[in-house]
């Protein structure tokens, strides 16, 4: 699935009730995971870890919903375990989508081609307001997600969406970011009235521009 793709309204069975993606979703930011069955080791972590961090993204305004090619009645027992292994009390603090028959793993392109008759892969898209894609990130069962990694790249993209900025390499909210390259120099002083960085390079060309002058999170995520 390319980055743009419109994320079709599918209707999934979920472990709190059948949703309509898009009725489900409203205007809010989703990160969609899916795992390739339940009761597995490394997928077991991460849900795990993602509930525990489910505030991060609730702040962000992003919504949470895993996937899983098993049963809703298995992802139920499932997560007792989890709740177990990470001591969570209360409601589980998002909805796990069942899929024993694969449909839902196929319409949104999270099959491994290496393995047709396998039951999927391990797949982080965050979708925007928009419902089209915006990022993904695809992984092998040996390798577990770096959850920190994903909300550092969901600081981006928010910030992007109403910024005209990019962020450089290793970047963390509140460190510099660099200007877009199709921000006009005529117009720097408009849309960054606090400074523009320019870096001088054998070029002769200033396109690495960098500036402190953006949002900070409580403005990026409302």
């Amino acid at each position: 699935m390319r980055l743009g793709t419109p994320i079709p309204n599918f209707t999934a069975d979920t472990t709190t009730g059948k949703i309509k993606f898009y009725e489900w979703a409203g205007t809010s930011w989703v990160m969609l995971f899916s795992h390739p069955a339940d009761f597995t080791p490394v997928c077991t972590t991460e849900l795990g870890h993602i509930a525990g961090k489910a505030q991060e993204f609730f702040r962000r305004g992003v919504m949470l919903l895993g996937h899983s090619s098993d049963s809703v009645a298995r992802h139920r027992a499932w997560i007792e375990d989890i709740r177990s292994q990470y001591n969570i009390t209360g409601q589980f603090p998002y909805p796990v989508i069942g899929d024993e028959s694969r449909i839902i793993a196929e319409q949104l392109d999270m099959t491994d081609m290496r393995d047709p008759e396998s039951r999927g892969v391990r797949v982080v898209y965050i979708i925007g307001p928009d419902k089209t894609l915006r990022l993904s990130m695809l992984y092998p069962e040996s390798t577990g997600r770096n959850v920190d990694e994903v909300l550092r790249v969901i600081d981006s993209l928010q910030l992007a969406n109403t910024t005209p900025v990019v962020t450089p390499v290793d970047w963390r909210m509140g460190e510099d970011v660099l200007l877009q390259p199709d921000v006009l120099p005529i117009d720097e002083a408009r849309l960054f009235p606090r400074g523009v960085r320019r870096i001088n390079l054998p070029s002769g060309l200033a396109y690495v521009r960098y500036t402190s002058d953006y949002p900070m999170p409580h403005e990026c995520w409302e």
